[in-house]
Order: C-alpha cells, then sequence, then structure tokens
C-alpha cells in the first residue's frame, strides 16, 4: 500500500486536514481530516510503501495501546484512506 502522490497534510486552525494539490486532486465535496494518531501515521508512512504491520507497529511504538487495538483502528483508518481515494 502507499499513499498516493499529490495529497499533502496540513494543520489549519489546530485540525489535521489532508488536501490535494494540483487539478487532478481537487474534490471540493470531501474534505479528510485526521485525528492526531492518523496524522502521526500519515507523517510516517507519506512517500513509503507499507503494510498493516507497519502501520501497527508504528502506533505501537509511539502510543500505549494494544496490537490488537491497533490493528483494529488500523484497518478502519485504511478503509477510510482507500474510500476516500488517497491511498493505492
Amino acid at each position: 500500500m502507499k499513499i498516493k502522490e499529490g495529497f499533502t497534510l496540513r494543520t489549519i486552525c489546530g485540525e489535521h486536514i489532508v488536501i490535494g494539490e494540483g487539478l487532478a486532486q481537487v474534490n471540493f465535496n470531501k474534505m479528510l481530516s485526521l485525528n492526531g494518531s492518523a496524522a502521526y501515521l500519515w507523517e510516517q508512512l507519506k512517500g513509503k510503501e507499507f503494510t498493516e504491520e507497519d502501520a501497527v507497529r508504528l502506533l505501537t511504538d509511539k502510543y500505549d495501546v494494544t496490537p490488537e487495538r491497533a490493528l483494529e483502528d488500523v484497518k478502519k483508518l485504511l478503509e477510510e484512506w482507500k474510500n476516500q481515494g488517497v491511498m493505492e
């Protein structure tokens, strides 16, 4: 898996927002807002090939969370990113 090129994480008024850059990514009907841990994953994974296990490892290394809980959260997050079209 990989986050698609052309999307950037910005912090706007304290909110973590993924925005598309360039005309090919512009869709004003959708805005992807991330919480702090999702923004952390985005920053760590951007520009790299990764697996669910890579994302789980990042969460368990940084946060006090069990691998099982991290896997649940990662699956939901990556599914949302796929649905929003920011991941390939």
